[in-house]
Formats: structure tokens, sequence, C-alpha cells
């Protein structure tokens, strides 16, 4: 069996929807020392936790739940089951006077009876974190906050998330109700894939609403050393500070996780600590790119003499940037030799992922193109030839 040496990894390239996570980071990089009860970075092509602490620790999501209600909003757009032109009717307990759930709490002051779009709920809840803008949506897309619990928990189980369940559409406290710092970041990223036009409302820095304006309660998005375009703040007693925070790099994206961080200064503090370190440690590289040569090989008895191989999966890593130059791939056939008829994307070998001398990955090797059986006289040269 014959390998061929043919990349080393190459800068990340602008498409990311064919992105796959992968655990493998070599040579680990001294992560910044995190005052908060648990973090993640994440980096957001990938979705590789380039450093955590406690990350599956079951904690009180606080406001932060409002990420899955705004990511069942944004399904319920997508499947058509609503429109972001859609009037809402605002119900009585989407109304904050006489309801002793919402004292003290996020809103954005809507009153019973208001009629507002979806969109501008939406952003009342993202930018203002308005509890009632919450209710008010879960009544209009679900009938009723417990059918949009569910609909939330049922996203839940189709995102993979093992820590979390909800109990309310807004965070409030509630027994039974918790998520960890790396679901959170998993939903992030989920929501970043979405759709932009809901996304770009996490970006937004204030919202006047009948004559009420309020900020967003996101510091990062004031920090000019960093790009920040979302995501999310949260807080009550027994959650602590919380902080979602995600920062584009160039082409790179990292989301940052904090919970339980000491004050909202602090919570901001230890999310730029964990971007920047991850900004200034780390490269995302793309490592295979769907359909492209990555090798020529010899075929017999067909209808032309070479087949080029190469991979049908794009395959990302983020990688320290002291790393990158040691990354190579190579690929090794199955078989010795390759005779035709020979269908495309058929596996003839595997493509393999070295850090140094240390295999880390490795894929199908295909083929790119079909090739058929050659003529009566050109078979027969490869049959003179193959033997001789």
């Amino acid at each position: 069996m014959k390998g061929r040496i043919f990349i080393a990894v190459s800068l990340l390239a602008s498409s990311i929807s064919c992105a796959v996570a992968a655990d493998f980071i070599p040579a680990p990089v001294q992560p910044p020392a995190i005052q908060a009860a648990s973090w993640v970075l994440m980096d957001f092509t990938t979705g590789q936790v380039l450093t955590a602490g406690n990350e599956h620790q079951q904690r009180n999501p606080a406001s932060l739940t409002k990420l899955m209600t705004g990511y069942v909003v944004d399904r319920a757009i997508d499947s058509h089951r609503i429109s972001p032109d859609d009037i809402v009717t605002v119900g009585r307990d989407a109304w904050a006077k006489g309801n002793p759930v919402f004292d003290g709490s996020s809103l954005m002051f809507l009153k019973a009876g208001d009629r507002v779009s979806v969109h501008d709920l939406s952003r009342g809840l993202i930018v203002d974190s308005g509890n009632d803008a919450c209710v008010a949506l879960a009544d209009y897309v679900a009938g009723g906050q417990p059918q949009f619990v569910n609909m939330m928990n049922d996203y839940v189980k189709k995102l993979g998330l093992k820590d979390t369940h909800f109990e309310t559409v807004h965070g409030l406290d509630a027994p039974g109700q918790h998520s960890s710092a790396y679901d959170l970041a998993v939903l992030s990223r989920a929501i970043i894939h979405g759709e932009p036009d809901f996304y770009h409302m996490y970006s937004e820095k204030s919202l006047t609403w009948n004559g009420i304006t309020q900020n967003n309660r996101n510091g990062l998005l004031w920090d000019k050393t960093l790009n920040v375009d979302g995501l999310k703040t949260g807080h009550t007693a027994s959650a602590g500070f919380n902080l979602i925070a995600s920062a584009v790099d160039g082409k790179r994206r990292l989301i940052a996780v904090v919970m339980g961080a000491q004050s909202p200064k602090g919570r901001e503090d230890q999310a730029r600590k964990l971007l920047q370190w991850g900004q200034q440690n780390f490269d995302t590289v793309q490592i295979l790119h769907n359909g492209k040569k990555v090798g020529t090989e010899r075929i017999w008895y067909g209808s032309q003499e070479h087949i080029d191989l190469g991979t049908d999966q794009d395959f990302w890593l983020a990688l320290p940037k002291a790393e990158v130059p040691n990354i190579k791939a190579k690929y090794v056939m199955d078989k010795k030799e390759l005779e035709a008829p020979i269908a495309a994307h058929q596996r003839v070998g595997e493509i393999e992922l070295y850090d140094g001398d240390k295999i880390v990955a490795h894929w199908p090797l295909v083929t790119l193109e079909s090739v058929g059986k050659g003529g009566m006289f050109s078979r027969f040269s490869d049959w003179m030839h193959h033997k001789s």
C-alpha cells in the first residue's frame, strides 16, 4: 500500500456550511485563569472547545434561557408557521401590572391589548431581555407558556443538549430549570447558524419602545478591541452574572460562555479574557475541501489512464498557531492497483491526518470521477504493460 503526502493545512475558507466538529487539540496552550463558576470557549466553525471549566455543571441559566425562546421563534418563522410581520395582541399574562412574577425583572414594558409585530417582540426579547415579550411570543407561537416550554425542551433533545431542561420561557428562577456553559455554547452556535436577519438583533445596542430607551446589557458590544456581535446576558441571585459573547476575527468566530461571575463587569472581563486568548493563540484551518483533488492514480483497462482522487467532505480544525506547521496529511490506497470500470465517489483508500508522527484523524479517500472500460485495443495494451 503506497502513501502520498499531499497537503499541509490551508487557511480557513469562507464557507462553514459543512463544518465538522473535532475533539483533537494538539500541544495545549496555557489557558487564562477565569473567575467564574463555569465557562467555555468554543470555536464556532468546528465546535471544538478550546478551554473550559466545569462546562457540564448544571446551573441556573437566568435570562440566557431567552436564547432558546428566540431559537424556537426563529424555527417557527423558518417553517412558515408564523411571519416576522405578524401582529400579536398582547395578553394580560404578558402585562407586568399586577403580576408579581415580573416584579423587578427586565421588561419591554408591554401593556395588555398592545398590538406588536413578531419582529419587534423578538427585538424586545433580545435587546431589552423583556420577560413580557417572551410571554407574548410564547402565547402567539404555541397558545400558551406551558406548550411553548414543551417546544423548548423538544429542541433541547434535537440539539443534543444533555445538561439542559427548561421550565419557563424567560429564565426567572424555577425548580428543575438548568443548563450548562457547554450546552449554551452549542445553542449559541445553532443560533448563529440560523437566519442572519434574526441573529443581527443580538448586536443591537439599544431599543426604544413606547418612548422608553433601554441599552443592551452586553457591554462587550461597545468594546473597540473586540468585534463582538452578540449574544446575551443573564442574572438572578441564584445564577450569579452570566454572559455569552461571540466575537469575529477575520473569518474566524469564537463563542465565550461565562456563568456565575461575581458582577456585570466581572462577567465581561472574563469573557474578554477568553476571547482575546483564543484569538491570539489559535487559528481555524481547513484540512479537506469537498471535491478538491488531492492526488492522481493510474487506472488500468479504462477509457483513460489516470483518475483524480479526493474527498467528498469539508473538514476544519482549530489549532494552536505554533502547531499549524506540524500538521500534515497523506493518503493510503486500499488496493495496490485500480481497475476500470469505477464509479465516482467510490472509496479507494484513506486520508490520514498527522500531527508530527501521530495519526489524529482519518477519512475515506474517494474517486472524483467515473471511468468506464476502455476499448478493446487499449485494454489489450494495458494487459500487455500490466503483465510485462
